[in-house]
């Protein structure tokens, strides 16, 4: 019995190392995916590598929790047609205007852009805003196939987590729909805001992560900007990484976050408000998490508390 399960330990290893050198071979020809089939396949794909060798019974949760998955991405996807069923207008001015009080009248991504946009020249910082944005992309899926094959209740953790995150920002993506400030400004509301969140993928000679960019553009809603997800999730992804660190570890780690902020208001992708309403919105998804698994945690059996709890 022994031999046979090393056997299948070993072939699972094995499975996930070809996985992910499939992976990277993939990314690097057809770009990163984005659209949610193809993320859902992949993470699909690598939970059934990583049952092999298990029970049936963790085949059976193995398929709810990727059913899981696809109910909250799914849900995401259809909010901006769930906008227009139920004829909510997009608002163009009124997210503008709220960043003018917090600014004093300025428009953050006009002034930014000012300052540091060189339409000729790709700087520096233009390439690190792209890598940050394209994180987006990567960083929160990465606990979803990781915990999963680790730890399942820690997984569930992030999972809620995760999925009150999504459902609130959908819930506000269907009952206010907002524009951007690239189009904001592509409707003569503001001074021009050029869109360059692809600019440095370029100048780096990535043209598969600039396709990756294009294929976002065409599949995800743009007027899903309130609250940003992009802030939202980065913040996310750094308080669960750092939830056992040191404070001095957790404030270094905040320069995430507050990168993604910068990026997407120099990029044209968000104003500061919508940053601030991600970052609320994943504190309210964690303290609900928080205080169900408080009331959950004395149903749940001895043996299994300290994993929950973590």
């Amino acid at each position: 019995m022994k031999v046979e399960a090393a056997t299948l330990t070993n072939t699972r290893r094995v499975f996930l190392g070809g996985y992910f050198v499939v992976f990277v071979w993939s990314s690097n020809t057809h770009g990163l995916p984005v659209d949610r089939l193809a993320v859902l396949t992949w993470v699909l794909v690598g939970f059934i590598f990583a049952m092999i060798g298990r029970e049936r019974g963790d085949m059976k949760l193995l398929a709810r929790d990727w059913l899981l998955l696809v109910a909250i991405y799914l849900l995401y996807d259809y909010s901006r047609g769930m906008a227009d069923q139920i004829g909510m207008p997009v608002h163009v001015t009124e997210l503008r205007d709220i960043d003018r009080a917090l600014t004093g009248g300025v428009d953050a991504s006009v002034w930014m852009q000012d300052r540091f946009f060189e339409p000729t020249s790709v700087r520096w910082y233009d390439v690190v805003g792209s890598l940050i944005y394209m994180s987006h992309f990567i960083l929160p899926v990465i606990p979803l196939v990781y915990l999963r094959i680790r730890d399942r209740n820690q997984w569930l953790r992030y999972v809620r987590r995760l999925s009150l995150t999504f459902a609130i920002s959908v819930m506000c993506f269907i009952l206010y729909p907002a524009a951007p400030p690239w189009m904001a400004a592509n409707q003569g509301e503001m001074e021009p805001v050029w869109r360059i969140t692809g600019r440095g993928w370029v100048h780096l000679k990535l043209e598969t992560v600039s396709r990756t960019f294009d294929r976002g553009v065409a599949v995800l809603n743009p007027v899903a900007a309130m609250p940003s997800l992009h802030a939202g999730l980065a913040l996310l992804v750094t308080l669960w990484f750092t939830q056992n660190s040191r404070p001095a570890v957790r404030i270094v780690a905040m320069t995430f976050p507050i990168s993604m902020l910068l990026t997407l208001v120099y990029f044209g992708e968000h104003y500061i408000i919508d940053v601030l309403a991600g970052w609320l919105t994943v504190w309210a998804a964690w303290k609900l998490a928080d205080k169900w698994e408080s009331r959950a945690a004395p149903r749940t059996p001895r043996h299994q508390q300290e994993s929950v709890l973590q």
